[in-house]
């Protein structure tokens, strides 16, 4: 069985823990897209762990946990994150990096930084870790290779080319000091010296785990909102969080992925700019902030404060959608457990007219959102895993909310640890 856990929304739902807990059941376990700047928190018997660019199904032995050609891998990171797995007593994972995924390097932080601070109120919300330049430079085809690393013959002469027109834009347009081939050669030359063990044609490997007919999952990053082609543009990542290229960036056929499971928090929430209909403000927002998760709800790469609103049937109805959901899972259940009714966004009003389907971004910004209200259960659910044990009205805003997204709602996260989960037919 291949399956693909992706986001419905616009990131940070809670994919991570999803992984964990799946990959438990799997063989393998693949990153296809997006790079360091996004993260997965996974709270399970090892203790808390905010993963960035490793697989989610590291904490699992069995598993081979694999980097795909579609990611964006920054080998300092990669290498900096797995010591500090290892610093914990973590076993060392099984691990597979493709030798088609591309190198994300240090020009490619400093074009992002510089770029957001020339935009200043115009900025995007970037992570500043360099994955619009990266893509730039993939798309353009002047990217490194990993493979690229190991031969530094080849990759003097890609460096050499790539950092021509780069110069000119950080001397003229950046008043930036020029980068020197010479010295990138050197660092990531000896940068892939340490990758070398892990290096491996990661898509022949898939290709026999389903011959063999292993179970795969495949892990997305962000969510459908911030998919450059069907959410919130410009507002978007770089990359295409969706299942629909898992198969790309992953390295398999598309009709091997039999299972797509969009991930949702039970409300909204946002990192990085962009239009947010439901959104909170003030004293009300950052209750629910505070309340969310085991940290409350903070980025896990940036630390930013995350924004936070009711959930959006409109949104994640649209998000279903396009990731092409055969389920969803609904994460942080628990948390709402402290309010007397719960707000949900049913539809959108758009120039007075009621609407229920998700616009592009110039008419998403001109929305009101149109709010049903439920009774609230009052009652901690935390740790439940038996769904007949819900509280009644916790069970009818579940059921009310699959209906709203016309998706099988078959797993509910009621706590972040691993073991707090719940299971059900839909």
């Amino acid at each position: 069985m291949i399956r693909a856990i992706v986001g419905a929304n616009w990131g940070d739902e809670g994919k991570g823990k999803l992984t964990d807990v799946l990959a438990e059941h799997s063989d393998l376990v693949v990153r296809f897209q997006g790079g360091a700047n996004a993260g997965h928190t996974i709270i399970n018997q090892f203790g808390k762990f905010a993963l960035h660019l490793l697989p989610s199904g590291i904490f699992h032995s069995q598993v081979l946990n694999l980097i795909g050609p579609g990611v964006a891998l920054d080998p300092e990171a990669f290498l900096s994150e797995l010591e500090g797995v290892l610093s914990r007593g973590i076993a060392h994972p099984r691990l597979g990096i493709s030798d088609r995924a591309q190198v994300l390097m240090d020009f490619h932080i400093l074009l992002d930084t510089l770029e957001e601070e020339r935009l200043g109120g115009r900025k995007f919300g970037s992570t500043k870790s360099g994955i619009a330049p990266f893509y730039a430079d993939k798309y353009a085809k002047t990217g490194i290779q990993v493979c690229q690393l190991l031969d530094k013959d080849l990759l003097h002469e890609r460096l050499t080319a790539s950092v021509e027109k780069k110069n000119v834009l950080l001397e003229h347009l950046y008043h930036h000091e020029p980068l020197s081939a010479d010295a990138l050669t050197e660092k990531y030359h000896a940068l892939g010296q340490r990758l070398k063990p892990w290096v491996a044609d990661t898509s022949l490997l898939l290709h026999e785990a389903l011959r063999a007919k292993q179970n795969i999952l495949l892990e997305g990053q962000l969510g459908a909102l911030r998919d450059p082609d069907h959410g919130i543009y410009p507002y978007v990542t770089s990359s295409s969080p969706l299942a629909g290229y898992a198969a790309v960036g992953a390295g398999l056929p598309p009709w091997a992925i039999t299972e797509v499971i969009a991930v949702t928090k039970a409300y909204s929430s946002s990192v990085g700019r962009g239009v947010f209909p439901s959104q909170l403000h003030g004293e009300e927002a950052e209750e629910l902030r505070k309340r969310g998760g085991d940290a409350g709800e903070y980025g896990a790469k940036t630390g930013r404060p995350r924004d936070v609103g009711w959930f959006d049937a409109v949104a994640t109805r649209h998000g279903c959608l396009v990731q092409g959901a055969t389920q969803l899972a609904m994460t942080n259940l628990d948390v709402l457990s402290y309010l007397d009714e719960i707000p949900v966004c049913v539809a959108y009003e758009l120039d007075g007219a009621r609407i229920t389907h998700f616009p592009a971004t110039p008419h998403l910004e001109r929305v009101k959102p149109v709010y049903e209200r439920f009774p609230g259960w009052k009652t901690d659910i935390r740790g439940e895993t038996d769904y007949k044990k819900l509280p009644e009205n916790c069970r009818k805003y579940v059921e009310a909310i699959e209906k709203m997204v016309d998706t099988s709602i078959t797993l509910l996260s009621t706590g972040p640890h691993r073991d707090e989960i719940c299971r059900r037919e839909a």
